[in-house]
Formats: C-alpha cells, structure tokens, sequence
C-alpha cells in the first residue's frame, strides 16, 4: 500500500503571490548545506567502573519520515507504538563494538539481530555483561551482551511492554525483573462508530490549576485503549527461565530494594486524568516482596490535576519514594509540612522519613529542610548529602546528613543560576549493594568533587577537586587547560588519580583519554574522525559585549573560512538565541561556554549558513533580569531590546557584521523571542520562529519561569504575547512548526493563529507545518526541506535585500 506524505505552506507576501496557500514537494538546499545534516553522528561510549571494556555505539542520522509514519498511539501523554507496546520515536542505537581499553582492540559482537535498534544500555552489578532492548515493528526484545565472549543472546520468553516507566532492573548477573506485554495487539480495543454517550468532566469544587498538557486522554475509548497498552506481567528472569511476578498492572515505576529482597512499585489506576499525562494519575505506592507479594501500602496518591499553582506549592501527599542506597531494605520518602503551600512561613518546609524492613514499625524521622526536599545522595551510616531547592527563588542547598544522629550541616547554597560557584558533583562509587554512594578517601574525611561544566570568566573549564568534610576546604587536583575543553568522565581509581576524559578543541572532534593525574600520563582511548571537513578553517570565537544597562552579554560567533573583514567588509548576520530569566545581573553577566569546543551541527543549528557567507551569533546570551523588587518579566520587551540592540551594535562596531542585513531566529521560547523582537522593534531584516508559543493566554497557568497565573497578571500576559502586537509584524518571518507538537504550550495553533493575525493585518509570513513531527524534528525529508525553506527565506530577504 504506497503511502503520501504531505507539506502544507501557507504563504503570504513572498514567492511572487501576495497570498496563496500551496501543497508542496519536498525540497534539499544545496549540497554543502544536506552533507552538513546528514554527516554521521560521532559515536557514544560507555566504559565500566573499572576502566577495562568500553562500549561503542553507534547511531544513524536520521530517520526518513516513512519510520515516522508507522502506527502511533497519543494518549495519556504518552506516545506510544501500538504495534510493539513501546514507546515511538526513540533514538536508537543502531551497531554496538566493544573495545579493550588496555590493548586497544575493538571487537565486534555476535549475535546482535539484524537492523538492530537498540536501547535501554545498562551494565550488570559485575559489569561482566550489558542488557539492552531491541525493537521490531511488531515487539520488544530483550538482550545480554556476554562481555567475556562478546555475544548477545535474546533472553525473554515474552515480548516486553515497555511503553510506561523502566524497560528492565537488574537483580545479579542472572536476575533481571522486565514488564511483558499480556495480549497480542490485535486486540486492541476497537472504536466504535456509536459512542457510549458523551465525554463529561466534572469539578467539584476544588482547585485543579494545570499546565497545558498535550495528547491527553479526551474519551473513554482512549482510557480503554490506553489501559490495553500500558497494562503489563512483571517478570523475574533468572537464567533465561521467566517467573511471573504478582498481577498485571499499570506499573509506572518499580525499584529493587539494595538487598533484592523486594520492590517498590508504583501503579497507577481508574478514574484515570483528562487534565494530565499518565505519571499524575491516581496511583498507589506500595512494597511487595520479590514473589510480588504486597508488603505494605505506603500511599495512596490522587490526580497530580490537584496540585496547587506557583512555584515550590506541591500536594499535600507524601512524595519523593526512594530507597536507601547504603542499607539492605530501608525506604525513604518526604512530606510536606506546610499543607503544601509554600507562602506558609515557617522554619521548615518538608519532613523526610524512613521505613526499615519488614515495614512493620512506625516511620522515623531522617530530617527536615528549609526548602522544598529534592533527594539524597547517600555514602555510609554517618554521612549522606542532602539537596533542597527553591524554584521561586532559584536557589539550591546542600547539607551533609548524619542519618544516625538526625545532625544536618550545611555545605553548599547558591542560586542555581551562579555557575561561577558551582563546586561540582559528588564523585561516586559502588558498594557492597553494588548502588552507587559517595565515594570517600583520606580517611574518610574527604571526598571528590567533579564539575564536568566550570564555568569561570575565561569560560568552561571543567575540574576534579577534593573537598574536605570537617574543613570545608576545596582543593583543585586538575582543572582543563584553557585552550581546550575536556571534562573527566569516569573516575577509574580515586587513590591513583586514574581517569577518563572527553577532550575536544575547535579543529580536534571529541575524543576519550585515559589518564593518570598523578603521574601526567595520557593514553588516548579512541579515535573519531572529523564529521563536518567543510567547517574545517571556519573561526569560532566566544565574543563578550555589554547592553546599555551594563550587563555584560556574551555569544558565540562564527566567520566563514578566509574571510578578511578589511578586504571582504561586513556580513549578513543570524543572530541564534533562547531567552532565559535570572534574580539577578549578578548572575546573568557570567561567561557560559567555552571557546574551545568542538563545533557540532544539528538541524536546528544556525552554523549551517556560515559556509553561505553569513557571520553567525549563535547562542548570544538573552538575559531577562529581574531587579528593585520586580520579578525578570516585567520589562520583558525593553530587556529583548536591549540584547538585540547590543548584539548587533557590536559586530557592527567589529566591521563583520552589516547591521542593516541581520536575521534573529529561534526554537519553541526563542521563535516567541523572535516573534516579540519583531513586533516590537526594526532592528532586523527577517525572522525565523520554530515550534513557539505567541498567545500567552492560552498558558493561562504559567509558562517558563513566570508562576503568575493570566488571572493574577493579565496585563503581563497580554504584553508579552507578540500575537497581541500581530498588527506591527510587517518584518518578514517564516514560522515552522511540528504537526504533532508535544510540548506543553506549544500548541500547533499556536503558530496557526499567529499566521493567520499577521496574515491578516498584511504582514509578510510563511507557515511551514512539517508532516508527523513533535516539538523537535528527525525525519530526513523534512530536515533537509527545513533547512531548504530557512535558505530561501535567509538569501531572498537578507543576503540579498535591496
């Protein structure tokens, strides 16, 4: 049976038509533009805690919009592949090596299925094998890698279901717990042509404030049809031998305890949500032993529907089930003390407790915290690293807990926006429950730290530092050296100071280093090759600049190969950016990115049209500050402004940039930057607007980091919606979206109204709506189609403009 695809353009004042609405053939832009897209990604790895086996993989491009095109099921916020019981439009690993990091030598794999389309890479507690899920059009299988003799063998006896939470947990290096399907899919329930009766929703007078969730269940076919497929067998595989595990059940997670002794499961039941997606339904959390007996319900949690609005506000139910990494059978969950209701002033927000096996006593208290609770990083019976956050504020805490005595200190607290101090991730290791813990050295006095980013004012340079307990005195071991950008990723021995590193500079692809701090030597483990030989001789530089007010502003830009500002004079400009909000100058001048990394080419990158003579700014900073007591969005326009305004000044002032011929573009919140810079000022010559949201008043309930409700602040919401201002976008824009957009907000109708305002008001507009995409794009045809129409648009009214 052939399948048709389609492309529908709406165009307005471009193309020799003033208005026309036109089906379109998909198109490629030029050769060096298509092999930019499609070169082939440089390959992931993933390398045991000991430093011995690494694991390549290896994934395609893209796939063509045919895959895209097979069944899809959206339903309960999910995406579902009704065929396979199993999640669509995953990112698949398509080849898998394995390479000896001693000797060298890479080895291929037996027993890997044809047209493999792997996922779900998880290494046993030995590390002496790694499981993965392969998909076929019709179900999921499960696989073990045998490291010792590089063969993977299919070990289920089911198909899997894996369609809502965990594909699979490993017990030991026999035991793995997995979810199987329990009916073929062809008895998929079938929709009828007479309905049972209208679709009701009711409220009964209780607060339900929620965000704008996408592919909601909307009638009682779609509970039935999501009940179908979400409902699964937990299965216990202990040497290729399947043993059923209590009753099928919409399990939306389950978790060994340390000891494997039991599980914790949480599953969801009736009356399921029309409000939000599957993991806010109404659920039970419970305890069950590993024949799949229950042991003890821990709670019973309503529809997330109820959650209060505002940042930090949270139900008033017990949340945040977890377990205790450094004991046997230990669960720990947290409460909140304020009703909920973060306004409520008092000196502690949430409680944390704890249930030890066999969960027949009273919970005891671990602790309390000031902010909202975010988890526990756990090390031994006297030290665990408590994590507090207060998204309102920004801010983030972390306290060492002795979890014998109750006794918290606190270590670290910070805006979450002040990278410069950011000390790092605790360094971990395994223990004897083979979870992973703090690692401690030095007598058990100190630990590691390893900030993989390190921000500073010359840029990203990440380090491993030493940080001690009782001190609290940091120690840099190793910091990148600046005319690089390499970030350590595993740590091999923490005594020796053996390590493996990621290093990549402008002209050198990202590549793995084993290397010993003490001693300064370095093995390089692999060998990538260079994906993009037409960027080679493009200048990168990371630019800093300031705006008006005297924030300091910052950018990426690239220059076309050879080019000489004297002798060929100033460019077309892009300028790429997405706004973000901060408490504070203080922490919005800050340097993020480093000069020195590898430059990487997808296909919402901007660097495309540096090899078509264009000067490119990409990811130039848009702080929106908040200062004197108002919140960042209340001078939202005047803030855009004076980004843009600085931005282009600047490479004017370069003499790279012709401020007369300058493009602004972005994707979901930076196409609703583009669309308010062009309502709002003259500044550009076009503007291109992927996948955004214009109409803030169809996210009545907050949106980014705005937690006003339309209710509380309708005049913000009307002013910094650019579809109130549609009357004044008379700069050209082409707008993108993805037809089966699935962010919350962003609509498709979104951009549909937006076109039609402007269209009707005279503007000059192109709506490009991309056939079986989400709110980001893979599909090969309508990539290169993409990148085609934003050629179009970029050389007709900027490189070219009369």
């Amino acid at each position: 049976m052939k399948k048709f695809f389609f492309l529908i353009v709406l165009i307005i004042g471009s193309f020799n038509f003033s208005y026309a609405q036109d089906a379109v053939t998909y198109q490629t832009p030029p050769k060096e533009l298509s092999e930019l897209l499609l070169a082939k990604p440089t390959p992931s790895v993933s390398i045991d805690s000991k430093g011995e086996w690494m694991l390549i993989m290896e994934r395609n491009s893209y796939p063509s919009v045919e895959e895209m095109a097979q069944p899809e099921m959206r339903i309960a916020g999910l995406r579902i592949n009704p065929n396979n019981f199993s999640p669509s439009r995953q990112n698949f690993i398509n080849n898998l090596t394995l390479k000896n990091i001693k000797s060298g030598i890479s080895f291929p794999i037996v027993g890997l299925p044809q047209n493999l389309l792997a996922a779900n890479i998880s290494w046993s507690p030995s590390e002496k094998k790694i499981a993965f899920t392969n998909n076929t059009s019709s179900l999921v299988d499960l696989y073990v890698l045998d490291v010792n003799t590089k063969k993977a063998t299919k070990i289920n006896k089911t198909s899997l279901n894996t369609v809502i939470g965990s594909a699979f947990s490993w017990a030991d290096d026999q035991t793995i717990y997995y979810k199987t399907i329990i009916k073929p899919s062809n008895q998929i329930p079938q929709k009828s042509l007479m309905p049972k009766g209208p679709t009701v929703q009711e409220n009964l007078g209780k607060a339900a404030p929620s965000r704008t969730y996408q592919d909601l269940i909307k009638s009682p076919y779609d509970e039935d049809v999501f009940e179908f497929l979400a409902t699964a067998q937990l299965v216990k595989n202990t040497n290729g031998i399947e043993q059923k595990i209590g009753k099928p059940s919409i399990t939306n997670t389950f978790s060994l305890s340390p000891d494997n002794k039991y599980f914790l499961a949480r599953t969801i039941h009736k009356p399921f949500s029309y409000l939000v997606p599957a993991f806010g339904f109404n659920s039970t959390v419970a305890i069950f032993d590993n024949s799949g007996k229950q042991i003890k319900v821990l709670a019973e949690l309503p529809s997330s529907e109820l959650s209060p609005s505002g940042f930090d506000n949270i139900m008033n139910v017990p949340n945040r089930f977890d377990w205790r990494d450094d004991e046997a059978a230990t669960i720990t969950w947290s409460m909140p003390l304020d009703s909920g209701k973060y306004k409520n002033k008092m000196e502690f927000h949430d409680v944390v407790y704890m249930l030890t096996a066999p969960f027949t006593s009273a919970p005891k208290e671990l602790c309390k915290t000031n902010y909202r609770f975010a988890g526990i990083t756990w090390c031994n019976q006297q030290m665990a690293f408590v994590t507090e956050r207060l998204q309102s504020k920004q801010l983030s805490k972390i306290s060492k807990l002795n979890p014998s005595t109750g006794a918290m200190e606190t270590l670290f607290e910070r805006s979450n926006n002040d990278a410069y101090n950011n000390p790092g991730a605790p360094v971990l290791t395994k223990n004897k429950y083979n979870r992973n813990v703090i690692q401690v050295i030095e007598n058990g006095n100190t630990i590691l730290l390893n900030n993989t980013t390190g921000s500073s004012p010359k840029g990203d340079l990440p380090f491993l530092s030493t940080f001690n307990i009782l001190t609290k005195e940091s120690k840099q071991i190793w910091r990148c050296p600046e005319e690089s950008f390499e970030m350590v990723t595993d740590i091999i021995d923490p005594e020796k100071m053996m390590v493996i590193t990621r290093r990549e500079t402008q002209t050198d692809v990202p590549n793995y280093y084993l290397k010993n701090l003490k001693e300064n030597t370095t093995q390089q483990l692999t060998n990538f090759n260079h994906p993009y030989p037409t960027l080679v001789g493009v200048n990168k530089e990371k630019v800093i600049y300031k705006r008006e007010d005297g924030v300091d502003l910052s950018g990426n830009l690239y220059l076309p190969k050879g080019y000489d500002a004297k002798k060929d004079g100033p460019l077309p400009v892009i300028i790429w950016a997405y706004p973000r909000e901060f408490e504070s100058a203080k922490d919005a001048t800050q340097i993020r990115g480093s000069n020195y990394t590898f430059t990487r080419i997808n296909y919402g990158s901007p660097i495309f049209w540096v090899t078509q003579g264009y000067a490119i700014l990409d990811n130039a900073e848009m702080p929106i500050v908040g200062a004197e007591g108002k919140k960042p969005n209340d001078n939202f326009i005047d803030q855009l402004r004076m980004n843009a305004e600085a931005a282009i000044q600047y490479l004017a002032k370069l003499g790279v940039g012709d401020s007369n011929r300058v493009a602004v573009g972005g994707h979901s919140y930076g196409a609703f930057m583009t669309a308010n810079l062009l309502a709002h000022t003259k500044l550009f010559k076009a503007g291109i607007a992927r996948s955004g949201a214009y109409n803030r008043t169809l996210t009545p309930f907050g949106f980014q980091n705005e937690d006003r409700t339309y209710w509380e602040a309708p005049d913000l919401y009307f002013k910094m919606s650019p579809f109130s201002y549609a009357n004044k976008i008379k700069t050209p824009l082409l707008m993108i979206h993805g037809e089966m957009d699935n962010n919350s907000g962003t609509f498709p109708i979104q951009s549909e109204r937006l076109y039609n305002a402007i269209k009707g008001h005279g503007g000059t507009v192109r709506y490009v709506v991309l056939p079986y995409e989400s709110h980001g794009y893979t599909g090969k045809e309508n990539l290169l189609h993409l990148i085609w129409e934003e050629h179009q648009w970029l050389e007709k009214y900027v490189k070219n403009v009369k």
